[in-house]
């Protein structure tokens, strides 16, 4: 017999916008209602150990390794068991990454290539139930521990919901505001908890 695949929800944005709290909220949500999540994370971090470029040095093939990094972490997820994979940067976020680091350093990288890594990303949007988008707000400060610049990261926010919007992706724009925050993990508990129903 075969397993019904999990539902799947992931997460993009700018850095410390919020993304792994939000999907820290809907896990114990889901954990609380009998689902069975299994949270990815933590690519950045992997890829500097790797000796990989990132932020604002981001490049295509740094780029191609998180996302390749992020497909290979969903399907373990899922062999895992879980019902319910939360994915902490869905694909296209390294790719807003790379087009903001590109503009960040005045570069940039042949058109196929960019298609290339584009196509990629593109290739396991159908996989995803639901993706949250988080919202830079430039007013809430960083933590002191994070050593980041202000203008990148305001551009990985513009590449971030350009791109969700230039290729029509649907999403939910997830603010720093309770209300928007509360929103989302209740989207995406009604969601898991609809498809369990099934």
């Amino acid at each position: 017999m075969t397993k019904t695949p999990p539902v799947r929800i992931g997460v993009l944005g700018a850095h410390s916008t919020g993304k792994t709290m939000l999907l820290k909220r809907i896990e114990m949500e889901l954990r609380a209602n009998g689902a069975t999540p299994v949270r990815t994370g933590r690519i950045g971090k992997r890829a500097a150990l790797n000796g990989l470029p990132k932020m604002q040095h981001h490049t295509a093939a740094s780029t191609e390794w998180i996302i390749a990094q992020g497909i290979a972490d969903e399907i373990a997820a899922a062999a895992q068991g879980a019902d319910v994979v939360l994915a902490d940067r869905a694909p296209h976020d390294a790719i807003a990454y790379l087009n903001a680091a590109l503009e960040f350093r005045g570069e940039q990288i042949h058109r196929l290539e960019r298609n290339r890594l584009l196509l990629l990303a593109s290739t396991q949007l159908p996989k995803y139930d639901l993706l949250l988008a988080t919202v830079l707000d430039a007013t809430v400060p960083v933590e002191k521990k994070h050593d980041y610049d202000p203008r990148y990261r305001a551009l990985v926010d513009q590449h971030t919901h350009a791109l969700l919007t230039g290729e029509a992706i649907p999403h939910l724009r997830v603010t720093n505001d309770p209300d928007s925050q509360a929103h989302a993990v209740a989207q995406a508990l009604e969601l898991c908890l609809r498809e369990a129903a099934v």
